[in-house]
């Protein structure tokens, strides 16, 4: 997570979020937790750290036992939002990862704080080691949850149950079978708050990654019965697009790449050296007698460390292209290093998609 993100956590939020507890939890001793957040580790701790560290701090200042501390964490936001702090306080997420850390035998406590925690602060890391230990209770908890009547509890929802969650505690059975989430899903497709259904999207593109066929099912059976829900359905499907899945490309009427020709591809750069562009052109032609409607890629195959490549697939285009025309498209791929990628000098190759398939390909070099 991000260096500058952890830097939410600063002087002025403890200072603000002591004036605040004064007020709230009797006896508070603000110099004594801003005493114990401070600690010798502290410029070490990355945003996530920081956040648990915090919630770790808090334990010793909230009182006991858990059905009372996770009522001293309410009465907390009730009092910061009189403060005009509302929805998406992302660094009060300390307050989901206390009832995570410390409420997880406590379910019927833990449930009904998160349900109003969540509009304020999402609960969608917290919620999943609850999950783990009561699957089938959980999660027809929250399929209630997903016809809540507030978008942040509907998200949570969804968000709370995606078998691949980024930056989550991982939920292996929904990862193989991922069935029990299809109901709350189901319930979403057509939420009237984009944000939900942007999650909806996610958790099917999730889905998609381990179990295809199902994502597939779902898709076919949603493609169609509203533009929203259509949105939904492209995005949740952007991984089998970039795979190539010809299924997915059924779906949404692209052209058989039969009909489209490519002339004149042109590495402009053969030498290429990191820090620099790489830059290319082809001409793209649609030899149908009808307008084709064509998404159109290019693959990047990288080197790696041990000699082998890995390729990366990017977006060019997706539009229609008339009848018989001729288009010349251009582009460039920066090499700038990068925190998430290593460049390794040596043969690496550029390949053209159309549709899912891969029609040229043609070799360049990276120089150091």
């Amino acid at each position: 997570m991000s260096t500058l993100l952890k830097n939410l956590y600063n002087p002025a939020f403890y200072s603000q979020f002591c004036r605040v507890a004064g007020g709230v939890l009797p006896g508070f001793d603000a110099e004594a937790f801003q005493s114990l957040i401070f600690d010798e580790q502290w410029e070490n701790r990355e945003l996530k750290d920081r956040m648990k560290h915090t919630s770790a701090v808090l334990h010793h200042f909230l009182p006991q036992p858990f059905g009372r501390a996770a009522g001293a964490i309410l009465g907390l936001v009730g009092a910061l939002q009189a403060e005009g702090i509302t929805e998406k306080a992302l660094e009060y997420m300390f307050f989901p990862d206390y009832v995570e850390r410390f409420g997880l035998e406590h379910y019927d406590v833990s449930v009904g704080a998160m349900e109003r925690l969540t509009p304020f602060t999402s609960c969608e890391f917290a919620v999943r080691p609850f999950i783990k230990k009561y699957e089938g209770r959980m999660l027809q908890q929250m399929l209630q949850w997903s016809e809540h009547l507030n978008h942040h509890v509907r998200r949570l929802a969804s968000e709370g149950s995606r078998p691949r969650l980024p930056w989550a505690m991982a939920l292996p059975r929904l990862k193989q079978d991922p069935s029990p989430v299809l109901p709350i899903l189901e319930n979403l497709k057509a939420d009237p708050s984009e944000y939900v259904r942007r999650s909806v999207a996610n958790n099917l593109n999730d889905i998609s990654k381990d179990n295809p066929d199902i994502a597939l099912a779902v898709f076919r059976n949603w493609i169609g019965s509203n533009p929203e829900t259509d949105r939904l359905v492209k995005h949740g499907c952007r991984t089998l697009l970039k795979a190539g899945r010809p299924e997915a490309m059924e779906l949404f009427g692209y052209s058989s790449s039969r009909d489209v020709d490519i002339k004149s591809f042109e590495i402009r750069t053969p030498a290429v050296t990191i820090g620099e562009y790489l830059e290319f052109s082809f001409e793209l032609q649609n030899q149908s007698a009808r307008p084709a409607l064509i998404r159109l890629e290019y693959g990047l195959y990288y080197l790696r460390a041990n000699g082998g490549h890995s390729r990366k697939v990017f977006k060019i285009s997706e539009r229609e292209y008339p009848a018989g025309s001729t288009a010349l498209i251009e582009r460039k791929q920066s090499f700038r290093p990068i925190t998430t990628r290593r460049y390794y000098p040596g043969r690496h190759e550029l390949s053209l998609i159309v549709n899912g398939e891969e029609v040229a390909k043609k070799i360049f070099k990276l120089e150091s």
